[in-house]
C-alpha cells in the first residue's frame, strides 16, 4: 500500500482537491488517461464499504470525492456493480429508512484482503493521476483553457449571424489543436 493510502486512507484525495468536478470520456487509447480501468470499480467500492455501510448515492458521491471529481460515477455503473458484489456474496443489502444500504460481508472483506496488492495499485494509480492533474502547471493550463473557452463562446454567441467570423475562429482553434498534437515531450529542451 502506498504511503498516501496507509497514512490517510481514502479521504486524502477529497481533502486535497475539494469538490472540483471533471469528466473525461476517453479511455487510455483516447485522451491517454482514465480514472478507473475495467474491473477496478468493484475493488474501490468494496474498499469504501469496508469503511462504512452506504446506500448507492453515497457510494457514487464517495467515488467522485476519492477521485477529486475526476470520475463522475453514474447509477448505470455503480448499481450493477453493487448487484454483482451482492450476487458474489461480498456485500449485503438491507432496507433502512426507505433506502437500500450496502455493507461488506466477511467474504467481501476476505476478498478485499486477498486482492490487497491490486487494490493498492488501483489507489496508487488514482493518486498518481490526481497528483499529476492538479499540480500547479496543470492549474495554469486549465486557467488558459477556461479563458479560451469563455472568449470562444462569447464571440460565438455575439457573432452568430456572421458565419465568416465563426469560420475564422474555427480555423484558429483547429490550427491550435493541430499544433498542440504535434508537440513532442522534451523537444523544447533539446532545441534550446
Amino acid at each position: 500500500m502506498s504511503r498516501r493510502h496507509r497514512d490517510h486512507g481514502l479521504g486524502g484525495f477529497a481533502a486535497f482537491c475539494g469538490p472540483m468536478g471533471f469528466a473525461f470520456g476517453a479511455g487510455r487509447r483516447g485522451l491517454g488517461f482514465r480514472v478507473f480501468d475495467r474491473g477496478d470499480l468493484k475493488y474501490v467500492i468494496l474498499k469504501l464499504l469496508s469503511k462504512k455501510p452506504m446506500h448507492g448515492y453515497e457510494v457514487m458521491r464517495a467515488l467522485e470525492e476519492e477521485s477529486c471529481g475526476c470520475y463522475s460515477a453514474s447509477a448505470g455503473s455503480v448499481y450493477p456493480t453493487l448487484q454483482m458484489l451482492e450476487d458474489q456474496g461480498y456485500v449485503v443489502c438491507e432496507e433502512k429508512e426507505g433506502k437500500k444500504v450496502y455493507s461488506i460481508t466477511e467474504e467481501g472483506q476476505a476478498f478485499l484482503e486477498e486482492n490487497g496488492d491490486l487494490v493498492d495499485d488501483i489507489l496508487d494509480r488514482i493518486a498518481s493521476f490526481t497528483d499529476r492533474f492538479f499540480r500547479s502547471e496543470m492549474r495554469d493550463l486549465s486557467g488558459s483553457f477556461r479563458k479560451l473557452a469563455q472568449v470562444t463562446f462569447e464571440r460565438g454567441i455575439r457573432w452568430a449571424e456572421h458565419p465568416e467570423e465563426l469560420e475564422r475562429v474555427k480555423e484558429i482553434l483547429d490550427r491550435a489543436a493541430r499544433e498542440i498534437e504535434e508537440i513532442k515531450p522534451g523537444a523544447a529542451k533539446s532545441n534550446a
